[in-house]
């Protein structure tokens, strides 16, 4: 039986290339960018199901704000798996622990804000019916910009050790 081989075989330099490990999983930041991709798909379901021809209420009610909150819920874990896998062999930076926070306290503000009749301390109570109101999408928004301030914070920047100053070229 034959061995099936990887490559270009004839180019030394090509062979010397493939042995290469990458800096990074390559596997991990698929399926990270695969799960915030199907996250965005529920989240523009719930946030605008029109464009799905699913609209069957004149405001936002709780499915919707439900379907939305999950799909949020969704970008944040694949945000966060791609973005870790970045820093494969490296100890995350207290920088990113500060992001992974801020990224949690973000989609904490999102749900509070966005479930806040179904909560309790809305301005439109139950046994009414919930509407997303003005106050709760700034709320919302708010919390999405604390959460991409913290994926921000995710994402490794270059360490130049051993020296007092940057490297010159």
């Amino acid at each position: 039986m034959k061995k099936k081989t990887v490559g270009n075989t004839s180019d030394p330099q090509a062979q010397a290339t493939d042995n290469i490990p990458q800096p990074y999983s390559l596997r991990r930041i698929r399926i990270g960018l695969i799960t915030t991709m199907i996250g965005l798909g529920l989240f523009v379901l719930g946030a605008k199901p029109d464009i799905f021809t699913l609209d069957r209420s004149p405001v936002i009610g709780f499915v919707q704000i439900a379907v939305f909150e999950i799909g949020l819920a969704i970008i944040c874990l694949g945000g966060y798996i791609s973005l870790m896998a970045l820093w494969r062999h490296d100890q995350p930076s207290i920088i990113a622990d500060f992001g992974i926070r801020f990224v949690a306290t973000g989609y904490l503000i999102c749900v509070f804000t966005g479930m806040a009749d179904i909560f309790g301390f809305g301005s439109h109570l139950l046994p009414g019916i919930p509407y997303f109101g003005p106050l709760q999408s700034m709320g919302v928004l708010v919390g999405e910009l604390i959460i991409a301030i913290g994926l921000i914070m995710l994402i490794p920047t270059p360490v130049y050790r051993g020296t007092d100053s940057l490297p010159t070229d």
